[in-house]
């Protein structure tokens, strides 16, 4: 499935090229921001920060990632907290402590699944930083990690990962509004690792790549919580919706698993109502866990959740965990702070 913005952007001409003064513009005001954010840097945080993020626009699997770092992390006795900016949410006050029953109305769609799925402490605020030391106030970790937060400059960091869908890759290679990306690709220069979900992309020449791939992992029901074999899906008729950055790759999935697919996308962070989840008799309502939980109150008994879980090599992992343990080895002895409104 091609939607508009993958002929526009993801192709290799690029046919929105009256627009480059914008591109331009874009650009410059991003490398502004970034380097007044460094001229006025402030003390890291007393606990390492890892930032999940792309230079692209669209999904690339940054917060499957993320739930896999959580899960790598308390394997060896670290307590993560999960960041987010909360897109789409509407608090009335920040920072904002998400619970798995959470609306994702008032916190987001994303930051409610990653609270559901690992279980893990999740602050929203669009201020960031401000998110992180009142986390920390709160004492309810020793390591914090961004979802979505590479351009979010004015939160210190130590980490950063950069991801990329490998089927979609760079695009065109152009910035915003003409292509995908937010930053020049020279940015990756000052990643620690990037991530390719999908396959490699050996045009980035990275030193740290590695190659994610994103397996199913569950099949639940999203009203009764009841589980199913993924095989059962085999030759069985079923309606999938999707409103993520990349739908392509959950329909995909759903046919390599043997299932006949009807499809129909939404916009990323799609605000789903009854009437989009409407399937014909007794074919079942497939989703993703991303947008399930905006679905929780009005999903149809037959709507099925597949979750997805990401897998990177065990050479990710242990680089991975040893440069936490270097940037915590870095810092001074944690003590609580107290959260300010910077």
């Amino acid at each position: 499935m091609t939607t508009l913005t993958d002929r526009l952007w993801y192709g290799r001409s690029r046919p929105l090229w009256p627009l480059y003064p914008l591109a331009w513009l874009y650009r410059i005001v991003a490398e502004g921001r970034r380097r007044k954010a460094w001229q006025v840097k402030d003390e890291p945080l007393p606990v390492p920060v890892v930032v999940v993020g792309n230079i692209t626009a669209g999904g690339t699997g940054k917060s499957p990632l993320t739930a896999l770092l959580v899960t790598l992390l308390r394997e060896q006795g670290w307590r993560p907290v999960i960041l987010s900016r909360g897109y789409g949410g509407r608090s009335k006050d920040y920072p904002l402590r998400v619970e798995p029953e959470t609306s994702p109305e008032i916190a987001g769609d994303e930051p409610v699944m990653l609270a559901l799925e690992t279980g893990c402490p999740v602050v929203v605020d669009p201020q960031r930083k401000r998110g992180a030391l009142w986390a920390l106030e709160q004492q309810l970790g020793d390591v914090l990690i961004c979802d979505d937060g590479l351009q979010h400059y004015r939160l210190p960091r130590d980490i950063e990962l950069a991801v990329f869908d490998a089927e979609r890759g760079i695009g065109n290679g152009a910035g915003i509004p003409v292509g995908p990306l937010r930053e020049p690709v020279d940015r990756l220069s000052g990643v620690d690792f990037v991530v390719t979900n999908g396959g490699t992309l050996e045009e980035l020449e990275h030193p740290a790549q590695f190659t994610m791939t994103l397996e199913p992992a569950e099949l639940r029901n999203l009203k009764s919580g009841k589980t199913a074999a993924l095989d059962c899906l085999r030759d069985k008729p079923v309606h999938a919706v999707a409103g993520i950055g990349n739908p392509g790759r959950f329909f995909a999935t759903l046919e390599t698993l043997g299932a006949q697919v009807s499809a129909t996308a939404f916009a990323d962070h799609h605000k789903f109502r009854a009437s989009d989840l409407r399937v014909g008799d007794g074919d079942w309502l497939l989703m993703t866990a991303k947008d399930a939980v905006k679905c929780r109150e009005f999903a149809p008994d037959n709507a099925w959740v597949l979750s997805v879980q990401a897998q990177l090599p065990e050479a990710f992992a242990a680089a991975f965990l040893a440069r936490v343990q270097e940037c915590k080895d870095s810092l001074t002895i944690y003590e609580p702070v107290r959260a300010h409104n910077g």
